[in-house]
């Protein structure tokens, strides 16, 4: 089978549009049996679908954010953006785009854009490959929202770092190979200085990862605590300067959030048309149930919302390549691709009624992973403030 490298993607597309997902769809179209095999089965369970991964890896998508050299595919936003609105289309395993994303940005990015050479050139090709599984830790229990309250310290000595403290809420933690670990290096600078990247590796001596998480939605993307007690990592393992830690998670982070929302609004497409063709199937009364208007303008209003995520994806697009306030468009768009994912997996479980509300339909478990949206990558309510801050507030 062809990986998503053969693909014809040079050039794909200069600015994202909704209609340009065909190539990928294309490419990824003979991978959605193997994405899809037993995700029902392992989100009930909590289980993290190693073979899917598999299929993940040899399609070749552990590597589009990779630089060619290092062996990757090095993908632009307009295509990186294409291509996990097709993915989160046809993979009906949200954990999965998860855990690939996670993977991507956490480690892939920041590895490549401010890594050493050496660093590159140790870590890159094997995380492109797949051979290695990336991950990042940023939260902390008593700093989520308020990330630069982390207490977690890297202190010099030597030629290593020494790592102390605790992680929680880390996904990806219990398959990673190399955690990027955000961890105070300088006592009493704040966020712009006080904190730096490292690239640790999960056997490091003094290195725990608790027992994986129970969660309410993306349930097979593995999620657990980290514990650091006199970690040490080498000086080497430094990403950037430091004191960049600031600049390097804001960067990680619009990544993430253009990678993540491209998937909810691939989801939110499959849904919809699902939506749709059962409302032409399911007869009531004599009649298509779509043939009456409370079922007809619930189909609208989803149309509507998946058509404004699909805008909003656009202007992060525009925004990651320069053009007008990036953090403007993000927290907006973030917000309301999240509030619309959610609002539609409502409508959809309504209009399917109570076959909706089965497990086995897979119809309630949109509203599940959608509800994550609302609070990872900075909540709904901290997005909210940053527009407001950001419109003179």
């Amino acid at each position: 089978m062809r990986t998503i490298r053969s693909l014809p993607l040079g050039g794909a597309s200069k600015t994202y549009r909704p209609d340009m997902m065909g190539p990928f769809l294309d490419g990824l179209a003979q991978w959605a049996a193997a994405f899809n095999e037993g995700w029902q089965d392992d989100d009930l369970m909590g289980r993290f679908g190693a073979e899917r991964w598999k299929a993940v890896v040899d399609a070749g998508l552990t590597g589009i954010v990779t630089s060619e050299d290092q062996g990757g595919l090095a993908l632009s936003v307009p295509e990186l953006a294409e291509l996990f609105e097709a993915f989160g289309h046809l993979c009906e395993d949200s954990g999965l785009g998860f855990s690939l994303s996670t993977h991507l940005c956490s480690t892939c990015l920041p590895v490549g854009r401010f890594g050493s050479d050496a660093l590159r050139d140790e870590l890159l090709p094997k995380l492109a490959q797949g051979a290695l599984v990336g991950a990042h830790a940023i939260t902390e229990p008593h700093s989520g929202s308020d990330a630069f309250a982390m207490k977690t310290t890297g202190v010099r000595d030597g030629d290593d770092y020494v790592l102390n403290g605790e992680k929680c809420f880390i996904s990806n933690a219990p398959i990673a190979d190399i955690m990027v670990v955000y961890a105070r290096t300088h006592p009493t600078k704040g966020a712009l200085g006080g904190f730096s990247a490292f690239a640790v590796d999960t056997t490091s001596t003094g290195f725990t990862v608790g027992q994986p998480r129970k969660k309410m939605g993306l349930r097979t993307a593995p999620m657990a605590d980290l514990y650091f007690d006199n970690v040490r990592v080498p000086a080497s393992r430094l990403i950037g300067r430091e004191g960049q830690g600031f600049s390097i998670l804001d960067y990680v982070m619009r990544w993430e959030i253009l990678s993540i929302f491209a998937l909810q609004t691939g989801e939110m497409r499959r849904q919809l048309d699902r939506c749709i063709t059962h409302a032409k199937e399911r007869r009531q009364f004599g009649a298509a149930i779509g043939s009456y208007q409370a079922i007809s303008h619930r189909i609208a209003d989803m149309h509507m919302r998946l058509q404004s995520a699909r805008s909003w994806l656009s202007r992060m697009v525009i925004a990651m390549e320069g053009g007008g306030n990036a953090s403007l468009e993000f927290a907006s768009a973030k917000l309301a691709i999240s509030e619309a994912h959610v609002a539609n997996s409502i409508d959809a479980i309504t209009l399917h009624g109570g076959s909706g509300y089965m497990v086995e339909t897979g119809i309630e478990s949109h509203l599940r992973n959608a509800m994550g949206g609302l609070i990872y990558s900075g909540s709904s309510d901290i997005q909210k403030n940053r527009i407001a801050a950001m419109l003179g507030l």
